[in-house]
């Protein structure tokens, strides 16, 4: 038995050496027919890539809502491209700030509950003359929102229940607000005017990165009271729950959103009229919203695969007429069917591992330049690169069986007369 694997083995290796050295001879012949494998292999690679480098930054961003946490807003993060869907976000109604309070004051599975409201598009001034450019975010906070969106005071301190109570004009600010406008000065302490409204610097926020491409550190946060004194309570809300532990989560969101729809007058039978998220919600519904497009990506690299694969046997065919003196002096030299078999076949299957390999290393090379723009880890699908492993020899297999098995067929005879 040994004596017989040890045979198969040797005659596997010489039929591997004799499909390399005769790819290796034809290189401009080869380097065409795995260009097409590579193509096709790139394409999947490079966007599965690419949306495992997406899903990070989200994973990372929404790091933001802190352990066991899920968020309450009007709006969902991804909008329907349905013109009738959009228009019946639109027409929602508001979370208002009593709701949120609401929540608070009935809310028994929850650790700690923050109410928040924002507004954009804001240039913050100091007295030095510094300004930010007109994207800075402005937030309301009460005090538990800190804790829910998982922000650390980094230099200086909270405001106090009394500053939070009686709506003063005390500012936290985001790395990147400092950054550009305390450069070289320690921040706390200093004064800066937003809208002609004058504000005391009392602490900065740790750096938290970003998120497909945006900024979480480009902001000022101030008592929510503060917010709705200045800019108006006319606005919704976001409420942030953390639950007391994650065996307690689901529940939780249940006794939140029963709260909710009881305040917003929800019927029994209609929809919830609000959106609430957390981390693992954000995922599954970005994967939704993505499957359609991973799909049609696919289905292009299959064809793009296939098509490769008909070059690989047209090559294959042209190598097996060229090289039919060749294949008559190995058959007439003791060389079995079974050998030129499986020579064939391995320049068929090493053709399509080289080209899946360099279209692998290709398409994480492309995905990973998304890792780089939005700075996050970068990422190494290893399934995908397996199932472009497998889809490569199978392709290579498929589509060398017919030109190997008509190699392995010539009389030897006929093949040493061809010229």
């Amino acid at each position: 038995m040994s004596r017989a694997i040890e045979t198969i083995l040797h005659e596997v290796r010489e039929s591997l050496i004799m499909a390399l050295v005769a790819l290796r001879v034809n290189k401009l012949r080869s380097i065409l027919t795995l260009l097409g494998i590579s193509v096709g292999v790139f394409s999947i690679i490079g966007v599965m890539t690419g949306m495992g480098v997406l899903i990070n930054s989200i994973e990372s961003g929404l790091s933001q809502l802190g352990t066991n946490t899920f968020q309450v807003q009007k709006m969902s993060n991804f909008r329907s491209g349905n013109p009738h869907e959009r228009a019946k976000l639109r027409n929602r109604k508001n979370i208002e700030y009593a709701q949120g309070l609401l929540v608070k004051e009935r809310t028994t599975l929850a650790k700690a509950i923050g109410l928040e409201a924002w507004t954009g598009g804001k240039i913050v001034t100091t007295t030095q003359g510094l300004k930010t450019n007109p994207n800075v975010s402005i937030v309301g906070e009460d005090i538990d929102g800190f804790e829910t969106n998982n922000w650390i005071v980094n230099d200086g301190r909270m405001f106090t229940l009394e500053e939070f109570i009686s709506g003063k004009r005390v500012a936290i600010l985001g790395i990147q607000v400092v950054n550009k406008i305390f450069p070289k000065l320690d921040p706390i302490g200093q004064s800066i005017r937003i809208d002609g409204e004058e504000y005391q610097v009392i602490g900065t926020i740790e750096p938290k990165g970003g998120m497909l491409g945006g900024n979480q550190d480009n902001f000022v946060a101030i008592p929510i009271t503060t917010l709705f004194n200045k800019y108006g309570k006319d606005r919704s809300i976001h409420i942030m729950v953390q639950s007391k532990s994650r065996e307690t989560f689901d529940d939780c969101i249940e006794q939140v959103r029963s709260i909710l729809r009881t305040a917003r007058h929800v019927e029994p039978s209609a929809e919830d009229d609000f959106y609430i998220f957390s981390n693992d919600s954000m995922i599954d519904q970005f994967n939704d919203f993505t499957k359609y497009v991973r799909l049609g990506i696919m289905l292009i690299s299959a064809i793009a695969l296939i098509a490769a694969g008909v070059g690989i046997m047209n090559i294959m065919l042209v190598s097996v007429t060229e090289r039919t003196r060749e294949i008559g002096i190995r058959k007439a030299i003791g060389a079995k069917k079974n050998n030129i078999l499986t020579q064939f076949i391995l320049e068929a299957v090493i053709l399509s591992e080289i080209g899946g390999m360099i279209g692998i290393l290709l398409g994480i090379g492309a995905g990973n330049i998304l890792a780089l723009t939005l700075e996050v880890p970068p990422v190494i699908p290893w399934d995908w690169v397996a199932i472009g492993f497998f889809a490569c020899s199978i392709i290579g297999i498929t589509f060398g069986v017919y030109p190997a098995w008509k190699a392995s067929n010539l009389d030897p005879i006929e093949a040493l007369r061809y010229e």
